[in-house]
């Protein structure tokens, strides 16, 4: 036998223990019940129950309270102006502050507009005026939006007054008084300023990373309670290689989540209509080195885990943390040296951010290339270290099962 054929009889045998370990995984993924929901069935419906949510993308008709002690035509009218806001509703007018505090004590508004008793008073004087804007800060959205609209009505009003004290022949003079300087606002890559665009994108791969190492984890957890060591050591002795054993069952990960990741990527954000803008071909480009990553990832963590129940908590305890190490909910610069540096060992990380670009503001794979890199690099390393893993579980199992051996031989009736 030739070293050709020989190359090609151990080539043939390694392609065929990855592909019984894949049949036998694949085969554990569908008969267990709790993989099944956490695997497939948690990422096919969360990112549409999550998109659901913040599919109105921005707050609408947000309750306030008036508590005018004017009672003026002048706050009548910014009264009217601010209520004809799409963002706010005028739902309570207040005979004192103390009135309009209680109501949002019960949450039945989140804001006070207070309008003082010199308010006309002082406009007809030509003096400033004053009006308090009182928000509840535990809402940003509510915030943003009480604020702003008191903000753009007294702009409004303070132009109609500078052009009335004026008395300026033309329109053109008018408008050259209240606006010297022209200006106009073009909102990039979030045109509706709606939450869901934003935070949307990043989530949707949170939901890959933190549902493949939940079901990497549960499976793990389960042969290990199942003392798998008995079938993982004849096993092992058959595959002749770690290599087989860390690539099949990474097959069977990668081509459940090479379509979920395909679903989640370009046909959650097409349902909602939520801003998507990127080449699809980029997106599976990263898509690619980003599953890749997760899956070794996970399957190192599978190993630090015992416990089925165990990974379901360490998910939701890391889960927010991964998200605000991202960059996406808290300004990337503004994040301590020590957990950027943490953030770097997380695939979310750099999958996060890459993804963000391409999709939401139409980036090449040339503009995140650096991320991209860092992906590859991930999948490189966690592969071995995986595999450095997964022979010091097969050492340990054999170790166990000749135990086991011994003792039941020892424990066996004499004939």
């Amino acid at each position: 036998m030739d070293k050709r054929e020989k190359l090609w009889n151990v080539i043939r045998q390694g392609i065929h223990d990855m592909v019984f370990v894949w049949r036998k995984e694949m085969r554990t993924l569908i008969h267990d019940e709790g993989i099944v929901i956490f695997f497939i069935l948690v990422p096919l419906f969360y990112p549409l129950l999550y998109s659901w949510a913040y599919n109105n993308e921005t707050v609408h008709e947000v309750p306030v309270a008036i508590v005018d002690m004017s009672h003026s035509s002048l706050s009548r009218e910014f009264i009217r102006h601010y209520d004809a806001s799409p963002h706010v509703k005028v739902k309570y007018f207040c005979n004192s502050l103390e009135e309009a505090k209680k109501l949002i004590g019960k949450q039945e508004v989140y804001g006070i507009i207070y309008i003082p008793s010199d308010f006309s008073t002082n406009l007809n004087r030509m003096q400033q005026a004053h009006v308090s804007v009182y928000c509840n800060m535990g809402f940003v959205l509510y915030y943003k939006a009480i604020y702003q609209t008191a903000m753009l009505v007294s702009m409004d009003m303070n132009s109609n007054i500078q052009v009335s004290w004026q008395h300026h022949y033309t329109d053109h003079e008018d408008q050259l008084l209240t606006e010297p300087l022209a200006y106009e606002e073009v909102p990039l890559y979030n045109p509706q300023g709606g939450y869901g665009s934003f935070i949307i994108p990043g989530v949707l791969i949170l939901v890959i990373q933190q549902t493949l190492l939940l079901g990497i984890g549960l499976s793990a957890g389960s042969a290990r309670e199942n003392n798998a060591h008995r079938e993982l050591v004849p096993l092992s002795e058959h595959y002749h290689g770690i290599f087989r054993i860390v690539l099949g069952k990474s097959a069977c990960y990668f081509m459940v989540y090479a379509i979920l990741g395909a679903y989640e990527m370009l046909i959650v954000p097409r349902i909602f209509n939520f801003v998507h803008i990127g080449d699809s071909l980029t997106l599976m480009l990263i898509m690619l080195p980003f599953i890749l990553s997760c899956i070794f990832f996970g399957m190192i963590f599978s190993c630090i885990v015992r416990y089925r129940e165990n990974v379901m908590l360490l998910i939701v305890f890391t889960s927010v943390p991964f998200l605000f190490l991202t960059g996406l909910s808290w300004p990337q610069s503004n994040i301590p040296g020590i957990w950027q540096g943490i953030s770097w060992l997380i695939p979310s990380t750099f999958g996060v951010r890459a993804f963000v670009r391409v999709n939401s503001m139409g980036a090449t794979i040339a503009d995140v290339l650096p991320e991209y890199i860092y992906l590859w690099i991930q999948v490189l390393v966690y592969f071995f270290i995986a595999c450095l893993v997964y022979r010091r579980q097969i050492i340990l199992s054999r170790k166990q099962f000749e135990k086991m051996r011994q003792n039941e031989m020892a424990e066996a009736p004499a004939i």
